[in-house]
């Protein structure tokens, strides 16, 4: 529900005074200092021989743990890198039972709500990928050595530990390094802090910059880095990246920095009607991920794990029995959507969002009516009625579906998202409608004729699944001259009378 601008404006007013008292109070070394006792939940003092030791042996190690606010506060290595007899993980070094891998739950100890924010979200579930089509080109068509190095460094992968010998305790290398955020670690957790907020300084301000995601949000079938930087936020970010305060502990949009946001900003950050979090899935409303966007409800549990529910789809109430727990909160789509909206606000004004959404809607509208769903329902015909195989991959027109949907349908969807203007069109649905008409459809007819003798079949999928959309009128009548002349007289405006041929 939203509120009256009188009544935002107030509510603005009082949460900047807000802001402004808490940028006040709290001083940033008292914000980096952990909970507990020192001395007894951290600052373990046997951890001074390790760290006398890295000072020689690993000087660069050591100077970035003693520039970060863990070694400013007393934060050790024993702290994060101590273990216990009978973990898989554990080896002796120097008369300490330690390990190489510091897990997300060897972070809660100190950083408990933001450990309960990431667990179960989408960042934390990313090794799972690995089972999807997604790694069964990387497996089969690449290789395993390519999906170790490439696939798992972004979503991670199941770290292997040698078990026998002198290197028992210690990663396999075939595993290790991997800082994936989705890692699965040998304490049953999954991700990995580090995949933002890289060792041993684990800085705040690394984290949020936009270049920390785009080491995995970046490419030809997910290029929000791209997109971020032609977009106005990214150019912002550039020119005034010295006034945006990334150090803050707070960092409220509107209030800490006023400049531009960043990934962080967006779907992490506070603003001042939204607190942080390290949920990175929370704020989002539609998923732009599969080949039909469907936008999402999301359904948290007791026991940490959450999940989407596609629009239209049975929602469970709170107080339900879901997926093995109890269901304590849920968001809609628009929950969600208000939730971004409220960091929106921090500098925004209600029209500049309201019809930022409203383009973005009508883009994945397009994207899903004009090409999505009726060639995914031709894919479905073709594989139902034996013109392709069941098995994924052996029949070009499935590539180009998958390209189609998994590079072009996802840029232009995250170019209409983050207000890239050329990836939404040239390097998004232009390649979609390209691709759609001179090489989907003229392998549709390959494929009928490959099996009938002609190209009956792909006539009728085509008359049932696009001729009544609007939108493909052309390709089946020409172009109107209606449409022609509104371009012709544009054309003939800029360059002279008769100059479009």
């Amino acid at each position: 529900m939203r509120i009256s601008s009188k009544g935002r404006l107030i509510g603005r007013l009082g949460s900047a005074i807000t802001g402004l008292t808490l940028l006040l109070q709290v001083a940033p070394a008292d914000a980096a200092r952990p909970g507990g006792e020192y001395g007894v939940d951290w600052g373990k003092p046997q951890g001074q021989e390790c760290i006398d030791c890295h000072a020689t042996e690993n000087p660069g190690l050591y100077w970035e743990w003693n520039h970060s606010a863990h070694g400013q506060s007393g934060v050790n290595c024993l702290d994060c890198h101590e273990a216990q007899e009978g973990d898989v993980d554990a080896f002796s070094h120097e008369d300490a039972l330690i390990s190489v891998i510091v897990t997300p739950k060897d972070c809660s100890k100190c950083h408990t709500t933001e450990f309960e924010e990431m667990d179960g979200s989408h960042h934390s579930k990313a090794g799972q990928i690995l089972a999807s089509l997604d790694n069964l080109l990387g497996e089969v068509v690449g290789g395993p050595a390519v999906v170790n190095a490439g696939c798992r460094q972004c979503h991670g992968g199941t770290l292997e530990f040698e078990t026998e010998g002198k290197n028992k305790g210690r990663p396999k290398p075939g595993t290790w390094p991997n800082t994936g955020i989705g890692r699965v670690n040998p304490d049953g957790s999954w991700g990995s802090c580090t995949a933002c907020h890289g060792r041993h300084r684990f800085s705040r301000a690394q984290a949020r910059t936009p270049d920390t995601c785009g080491k995995c949000h970046v490419g030809p079938d997910h290029p929000q880095i791209e997109v971020y930087n032609e977009s106005k936020h990214g150019i912002i970010y550039r020119a005034k990246v010295d006034e945006m305060n990334m150090d803050s502990d707070k960092w409220v949009a509107g209030i800490d920095y006023s400049a531009a946001p960043t990934c962080a900003t967006c779907h992490m950050s506070a603003g001042p009607d939204e607190g942080k979090t390290h949920n990175v899935g929370e704020r989002i409303s539609w998923t732009l991920r599969p080949p039909i966007s469907k936008k999402i409800n999301l359904v948290k549990l007791e026991n940490g794990d959450e999940f989407d529910v596609p629009e239209g789809k049975e929602i469970p109430k709170v107080g339900d029995e879901a997926k093995g727990s109890k269901v304590v909160e849920v968001l809609s789509w628009e929950d969600r959507r208000g939730k971004m909206e409220n960091i929106c606000y921090g500098c925004h004004a209600t029209s500049v969002i309201v019809g930022h959404y409203k383009q973005f809607d009508d883009v994945v509208d397009l994207y899903n009516e004009k090409f999505a769903e009726p060639i995914a329902a031709i894919m479905g015909e073709l594989k139902e009625k034996g013109y392709i195989t069941p098995a994924p991959f052996d029949d070009q027109i499935e590539w180009t579906w998958w390209e189609i949907w998994h590079h072009e349908g996802r840029r232009a969807r995250h170019g209409a998202s983050m207000s890239g203007p050329d990836y939404t069109w040239w390097n998004g649905i232009y390649d979609v409608a390209k691709h759609t008409y001179f090489k989907f459809i003229p392998e549709l007819k390959e494929v009928a004729m490959k099996k009938d003798g002609n190209e009956e079949f792909a006539t009728v999928m085509l008359e049932k699944y696009f001729k009544p959309i609007d939108g493909h009128a052309w390709y089946f009548e020409g172009m109107s001259k209606e449409a022609i002349d509104k371009v012709r007289k544009g054309f003939e405006a800029r360059y002279g009378k008769g100059a479009l041929k």
